[in-house]
């Protein structure tokens, strides 16, 4: 392992980053979820859209996060061509996803890019989760026991303290 996989940082660490940097989210806390379609009835009474986030890879390794409002249907064919992909994309390994993001599969999340401070996950985000399609997003804050509202500008302003620079795409 390398250093990026030691001390990542976790839940409280996170919301400790969150006052840092001036950003305020909206927590609402539910059993542990591993779908989608098991947080959608903890969080569908909220405003906003909940995110589906994918954490993939391609043939030669190259890693992705793809973020899309949770209504989103997409073909991982589909988006290795628009992005490039290498052989298509595939799921990765948990072991990959705490290595990297040091959160556990069913807590994929954005946030999680706190932890990839060598920048090897390339963030792929559907576009209207950062424009004013939505009101609110909903993101795990590194747990799936939990769904986190925040705006799309404070969005950006978390994805941009990371040094990540997402690449946007219409789906």
């Amino acid at each position: 392992m390398d250093d990026n996989s030691i001390n990542h940082i976790d839940r409280k660490g996170l919301e400790t980053k969150f006052r840092e940097l001036g950003i305020t989210v909206k927590t609402t806390e539910h059993p542990e979820v591993y779908t989608v379609e098991q947080a959608l009835p903890h969080i569908s009474h909220l405003e906003g859209v909940f995110a589906k986030n994918l954490f993939l890879k391609d043939k030669k390794k190259k890693l992705y996060l793809f973020c899309a409002p949770h209504n989103v249907d997409i073909k991982l064919s589909d988006l290795a061509k628009l992005v490039g992909a290498t052989g298509g994309l595939r799921f990765a390994d948990e072991n990959i996803l705490q290595e990297k993001l040091g959160i556990k599969q069913g807590s994929v999340t954005v946030f999680g890019l706190i932890n990839d401070t060598n920048h090897d996950v390339k963030l792929i985000m559907d576009r209207r989760l950062t424009d004013d399609t939505y009101s609110e997003l909903y993101f795990h804050p590194m747990v799936n026991s939990a769904s986190c509202g925040i705006t799309p500008t404070d969005l950006i302003k978390f994805v941009e303290h990371t040094g990540h620079e997402p690449l946007l795409v219409d789906i």
